[in-house]
């Protein structure tokens, strides 16, 4: 491709060019086929003003692509990586370590799925945003999001709690249309995932799972870690009523759950959704951790893990 002389270039006109920014200064000219091919394959070393700047010019090069009949593969590839690239780039990385993760569903979402037919979207949008609300404010990070389920993460657990609650009460307080009845099941469990390049994977994962589905609408239930993570750092008015210990589907040890108690939520429940009935305290080993659970001596001692070091 010859060089786009100064003279001729001073007399094209600016949408002759795929970028054109602030001051005045034209970048990419698209021209003719020649040009177009030349600014695809320059596109990524041009430094744009902001986002905005760089979308404008996308456009005005793919359109100019479409004109003359060029296929950009290559330059669509391209952004591809870089647009992936510059997500995570520019998304804080989540914490390592010892974590606490916050796992919840919508309990009956396809009985609501039915009722509301195409509806179901705005209401599963409104349940979001009051998850993504509270998790934020109580400095916890969104991990994913899919169908009815929610995955946070956090660096206290007693912030989990916190934020655990503050769901609840929302929830609660909403009036919903037609006089639905919305809930939210909250699991959550403390422990030392594996970071990878698509979240959090390990044991501590599966268990946060399988602890939300032991709960039903409208509660919260904490594994033992979490208790034990929280220790006497509980929020002011969040209190730990002892469940007992529960096989969970696929983890190999029997878990001690805790239910959440706090002032706007309901207390009764029915027994945990787990795998037959709770195991009776004859059962469980003779090393004991005396924790009070702040419900009463009737709950009695547990076994617990130790305190994360």
């Amino acid at each position: 491709m010859s060089r786009l002389k100064s003279s001729k270039r001073a007399r094209l006109p600016d949408r002759a060019f795929a970028y054109v920014d602030s001051r005045g200064r034209r970048r990419l000219p698209v021209n003719d086929k020649a040009h177009v091919q030349n600014a695809l394959a320059r596109f990524n070393q041009v430094a744009f003003e902001n986002d905005d700047a760089r979308e404008r010019a996308r456009k005005r090069l793919l359109n100019a692509a479409k004109k003359y009949r060029i296929l950009p593969v290559g330059f669509i590839t391209g952004q591809l990586r870089s647009e992936k690239h510059h997500a995570t780039a520019s998304r804080p990385a989540l914490p390592t370590g010892f974590v606490t993760l916050l796992m919840s569903d919508i309990e009956a979402s396809t009985t609501l799925l039915q009722k509301l037919g195409d509806r179901y979207g705005a209401l599963l949008n409104d349940v979001r945003g009051m998850l993504r609300a509270a998790v934020v404010r109580a400095g916890g990070r969104e991990i994913d999001a899919r169908a009815d389920e929610f995955f946070a993460v956090f660096e206290r657990a007693a912030a989990a709690s916190e934020a655990a609650v503050a769901i609840q009460r929302e929830l609660g307080d909403r009036g919903w249309t037609g006089g639905l009845e919305v809930r939210v099941r909250v699991g959550i469990h403390s422990g030392r995932p594996t970071l990878t390049d698509v979240g959090y994977i390990g044991l501590a994962v599966h268990t946060t799972a399988r602890v939300c589905s032991a709960a039903h609408g409208g509660q919260i239930i904490v594994s033992a870690a979490t208790r034990v993570a929280i220790g006497a750092s509980a929020p002011t008015g969040i209190r730990f009523r002892s469940l007992g210990r529960h096989r969970l589907p696929g983890l190999p040890d029997a878990e001690t759950l805790f239910q959440v108690q706090a002032q706007g939520l309901r207390v009764n429940f029915p027994r945990p959704r787990t795998q037959g009935r709770a195991i009776p305290r004859r059962q469980r080993d003779d090393r004991r951790v005396g924790l009070d659970d702040r419900i009463g001596p009737a709950e009695g001692q547990l076994e617990l893990p130790q305190p994360p070091a």
